[in-house]
């Protein structure tokens, strides 16, 4: 959808009170587990998989092992996802599958990017899932992506399609038979497998999350690593980044390094002027990009992993940044140009290990918990335009959540938990 959410939700925004939850698992009044400020305290899911507050409901919509129309089945590991209007009814969901070289790709898909030395194609990329638009009856699905490895996180792009990125930098040679750690491109639309064109002009990287700026076109990319950078591509012809462009670093001004690790260079609401700098050697045979990047003065991110684009402006979460290493998210405006440090948690009940994120009807941020300890307890957590944390929902199962997105008539957030491989449709009175 060109629209975005904000100014979706301004013009829109009243008729969300008026929803009514479809689909529905049954819920209870009673067994409220923890505070879902501003919607009321989260109710225990009497099917023990997510808990939610009072009025919100789920269902899932897809899992591990169902049959598609191509003869494979759904993945496991499914993580970064986009939703789409297809127009006459239909909305698509393009759903990223993190599998290693190693692991089930749900059958053989017919071609794929690249193969292992067994021969056997690679298990990672993407399904596409066709829904009817009021029912979320499922029309079609199937494989539209395949050969890659750890495909994470990605974008949608104003164009209708998925960027789904590569989070493995597997050198040709290592089991596989081509370099990895691209984006790939994948139009909503496609009936089937799409054409595997690594753009490579983009970046080799730890890739992560993207998000694109419907004005200028810009794709805006996040790097998954302690010491990563933020990165800007500027196509050469906007909506067609196969035809190269120009890549670039975030250098904030008067800050070499954002994690707050070693010692606090900023509190929430900190602010400093954005500055880009030319990269150079992009494909970087030798997975330096971030070095290279840093020794120009390029800004250090620590796990830089979900963004989403707003008016005018954009969110991207760090996972592991923080004087407590639980979390930041930052936001950065790009006609101010300024980056500012939009939240830090100090508490894992705060928030713990952000990840994917998207932005609710009623403009607050909802994000995916991704925790890395041998016990998860995961949370969907909502975060105001305040900067005030809280939890929206809780993932009763040792998995992460991931893919968070919503319907384009901002009725359903859709979301994945990562392994078994599921997604549900949430459905609920997003205005109140």
């Amino acid at each position: 959808m060109n629209q975005t959410r904000r100014s979706f939700l301004a013009s829109t925004g009243p008729a969300f009170a008026a929803l009514l939850a479809s689909g529905c698992v049954a819920r209870t009044v009673a067994g409220s587990v923890a505070s879902g400020w501003p919607y009321g305290s989260l109710v225990s899911d009497p099917a023990g998989l997510l808990d939610l507050p009072p009025g919100f409901s789920y269902r899932v919509i897809a899992q591990l092992g169902d049959a598609m129309d191509d003869g494979l089945t759904v993945p496991d590991n499914a993580d970064g996802m986009g939703c789409f209007d297809l127009g006459g009814g239909r909305i698509a969901l393009v759903r990223n599958h993190e599998l290693k070289a190693r692991q089930d790709a749900g059958g053989q898909p017919g071609v794929g990017f690249d193969r292992r030395s067994d021969g056997a194609i690679l298990p990672g990329g993407t399904t596409t899932q066709v829904l009817d638009a009021r029912t979320l009856e499922t029309v079609a699905q199937h494989r539209s992506l395949a050969g890659t490895i750890r495909n994470c996180a990605g974008g949608t792009t104003p164009w209708g399609s998925w960027l789904t990125c590569e989070e493995d930098v597997t050198r040709a040679g290592q089991g596989v038979g081509r370099d990895h750690g691209w984006v790939f491109e994948v139009p909503a639309k496609a009936p089937g497998l799409v054409d595997p064109v690594p753009l490579t002009a983009m970046g080799r990287f730890n890739h992560e999350a993207a998000a694109v700026d419907p004005v200028t076109g810009y794709v805006y990319m996040t790097e998954d690593r302690d010491n990563g950078l933020l990165y800007r591509f500027l196509p050469a012809k906007r909506g067609d980044l196969a035809k190269g462009g120009r890549l670039q670093a975030l250098a904030a001004k008067g800050l070499a390094d954002s994690r707050n690790w070693d010692s606090a260079r900023m509190s929430a609401g900190s602010a400093f002027t954005a500055q880009w700098i030319d990269l150079d050697n992009v494909e970087s045979p030798e997975d330096d990009l971030r070095q290279r990047g840093a020794a120009k003065g390029a800004t250090l991110f620590a796990r830089a992993e979900g963004i989403h684009m707003g008016e005018g402006e954009f969110y991207f979460c760090c996972t592991s940044g923080g004087a407590a290493k639980l979390g930041q998210v930052f936001r950065l405006s790009r006609s101010a140009s300024r980056l500012d440090l939009f939240f830090e948690s100090t508490s894992p009940d705060q928030f713990n290990f952000g990840d994917n994120l998207t932005v609710a009807p009623n403009g607050h941020l909802i994000v995916c918990e991704d925790q890395y300890t041998d016990v998860v307890d995961n949370y969907l957590r909502g975060i105001t335009p305040k900067g005030t944390a809280y939890p929206f929902a809780r993932l009763r199962i040792q998995t992460e959540l991931a893919g968070a997105c919503y319907s384009p008539d901002g009725r359903t957030l859709f979301v994945n938990a990562y392994s078994p491989a599921r997604t549900l449709a949430i459905t609920g009175p997003w205005a109140a």
